[in-house]
C-alpha cells in the first residue's frame, strides 16, 4: 500500500489562523504570563508559530504522551513518555495541541495536570475533529475544525513521516 498528501489547509491559511489566535490569546492574558505546555512531537510546528505571535511572556515546556503508535487511529490507551521539567503551581496553562481526536488523550491529560495546582488552565489546537470525539474537553483556542480523515503536516506525522511539510494534508491510500 502506498500514500500520497493531498493539501487540505494551505500554509498561507495555517499562517493566517495562528496569527489570529495569537492576537486573541495576548489579549485574553493581557497583564499575565501563559505558559505554554507543548505536547510533543506534532504540538512543536504549531507552538513555535503561535508562541511568536503572543505579546504577553511566555514560557515553555513540553509532556509527550502517545495513545496512536504506528496507526492511524487512536488506541485509547495513554501512556506518559515524558512528564514536565517544571511545576505548575501557580501559572496560567495554555495547552498546546496538534490536533483533537477522540478527546481521551486530553481528557486524561487535564485531570492530571488539574492535580499540579495550576491557577487555569486552557486548551489550544490547531486541528480539531468534534465528530470523533468519544470524551468531552473544552477547547479554548482552535484555529481549524477539520473533517474526519487522516492528516499530516505542521508537525503531524504518519509513521513518523511528513511533519516537515509546511501545510495540512491528507494522507490517501493506494492499494497497490
Amino acid at each position: 500500500m502506498s500514500e500520497r498528501i493531498r493539501v487540505l489547509l494551505t500554509e498561507e491559511e495555517v499562517d493566517h489562523k495562528i496569527s489570529e489566535i495569537g492576537a486573541k490569546i495576548s489579549k485574553d492574558y493581557e497583564g499575565r504570563s501563559v505558559h505554554m505546555i507543548c505536547i510533543l512531537k506534532g504540538g512543536v510546528c504549531f507552538m513555535c508559530e503561535l508562541a511568536k505571535r503572543i505579546t504577553v511572556p511566555v514560557s515553555f515546556d513540553f509532556m509527550a504522551v502517545s495513545s496512536y503508535g504506528g496507526d492511524t487511529k487512536s488506541s485509547g490507551v495513554i501512556k506518559i513518555i515524558k512528564d514536565l521539567d517544571e511545576p505548575l503551581k501557580g501559572k496560567d496553562v495554555l495547552i498546546v495541541e496538534d490536533i483533537i481526536d477522540s478527546g481521551r488523550t486530553l481528557s486524561h491529560l487535564c485531570e492530571l495536570l488539574k492535580h499540579r495546582e495550576p491557577a487555569s488552565i486552557h486548551i489550544c489546537t490547531l486541528l480539531d475533529k468534534p465528530s470523533r470525539r468519544v470524551k468531552a474537553v473544552n477547547v479554548d483556542y482552535t484555529a481549524f475544525e477539520i473533517p474526519d480523515e487522516f492528516v499530516v503536516g505542521y508537525g503531524l506525522d504518519y509513521d513518523q513521516r511528513y511533519r516537515n511539510l509546511p501545510y495540512i494534508g491528507v494522507v490517501e491510500f493506494d492499494e497497490d
